[in-house]
């Protein structure tokens, strides 16, 4: 059957509305591109990629975004998140692969914004390039360094060409979800989004979760332990302990205490799905606000930063979206999941989709 997505079974989760696309596409000025490399070369399995994730579609690096990570677990090899949380600003596009592909896709991305601003380097000074990742391994053969420069910079321009074309982020096993497993099952790229308003004004929150975590047992779908009720349809996957690396990006107007406040909340949304966060398991999130820009060269001493008053509702409104965005990007990262067969000949199943949502019903009572 095609697969689909978690609301497309006729399953919601929480109480906030959607955007258009449930993505964080939905957030104006953000969008997503994908390289996915699924090849056969001599004898070995390649199922990796990289993803982009552009804040806003002019140069981040002259237009920073106000920003923050907060680290849940801290078993990840990432770039930049040392400076996004002493500066308070996001300068790049957010480069997302495999683990042995954090120093390809950090140097792509950074050839992409030297070729795209001369001064980077030079009289601009240097950049933060901020790359996360998960461990793909147990279906990409990751010793072979597949993801090189090239493909960091195709993510990129594909992240604006789906801009300019109206496309949402696609997800499953693409870009740097190609190889990942989630729960035992056939993880990747999931994507969900919220909207909150205020003063009459719409706002968007959108999130995008690489998930590569979690045992099968574990798998829990709107409270209900489907990991367990499932447990006579080995999922087949890896048992170690994985990674996810989420990102939240919003239209709002928050500093960068709020957006790590926000990130704070996206533990929540994961431990609604089942996470414990494990050992080995690198859970980070990366938050960003395309509504407070940081000029590079800003024109006085002072730079004007809107923020959210917090004794107010809003303020909490955005912690619940966040949480409900996680949860269901989990959950179409799984429903998007499609069998997988890749290095030493090992195959992980897509979660099968069908009898999930027939036992949500059934312990549901719908």
């Amino acid at each position: 059957m095609s697969r689909q997505r978690f609301r497309e079974t006729g399953f919601t989760v929480g109480s906030l509305p959607t955007g258009p696309a449930n993505g964080i596409t939905d957030v104006p000025g953000v969008s997503v591109g994908h390289v996915t490399l699924i090849e056969e070369r001599e004898g070995v399995s390649v199922r990796t990629g990289v993803t982009a994730i552009l804040p806003h579609q002019g140069n981040p690096f002259r237009n920073k975004v106000a920003a923050a990570s907060y680290v849940i677990n801290g078993f990840g090899k990432t770039t930049g998140l040392v400076q996004v949380d002493e500066l308070g600003v996001l300068e790049s596009p957010i480069m997302l692969t495999d683990t042995f592909g954090v120093p390809a896709a950090t140097e792509g991305a950074l050839r992409y914004m030297m070729e795209l601003d001369e001064g980077v380097g030079a009289e601009a000074g240097s950049i933060n390039i901020v790359t996360g990742e998960c461990n793909d391994k147990f279906l990409n053969d990751m010793r072979g360094l597949h993801v090189r420069p090239e493909h960091a910079v195709e993510a990129i321009r594909e992240a604006k060409a789906a801009h300019d074309a109206g496309r949402p982020a696609a997800e499953g096993a693409v870009g740097a979800g190609t190889g990942m497993v989630c729960y035992g099952w056939k993880g990747g790229i999931g994507t969900s989004s919220r909207v909150v308003e205020a003063e009459g004004s719409v706002y968007h929150i959108g999130v995008l979760t690489l998930t590569n975590f979690g045992k099968q047992e574990d798998l829990t779908v709107l409270g209900q332990p489907i990991g367990r009720l499932l447990q006579e349809r080995e999922a087949e996957g890896r048992n170690d302990d994985g990674s996810v690396i989420i990102v939240i990006g919003t239209d709002l107007p928050l500093d960068a205490r709020q957006l790590k406040r926000l990130a704070k909340r996206a533990s929540f949304g994961l431990a609604n799905t089942g996470a414990i966060a494990h050992h080995g398991s690198g859970d980070i999130v990366i938050a960003f606000s395309n509504g407070n820009l940081v000029p590079h060269e800003p024109q006085s001493d002072f730079v004007p930063m809107r923020t959210v008053r917090e004794d107010g509702a809003l303020i909490s409104a955005c912690f619940r979206a966040v949480v409900e965005a996680v949860e269901e990007a989990v959950y179409n990262s799984l429903f998007a999941g499609e069998s997988m067969t890749g290095h030493q000949g090992r195959t992980v199943r897509g979660l099968p989709v069908k009898e999930t949502a027939e036992l949500l019903r059934s312990r549901l009572l719908l």
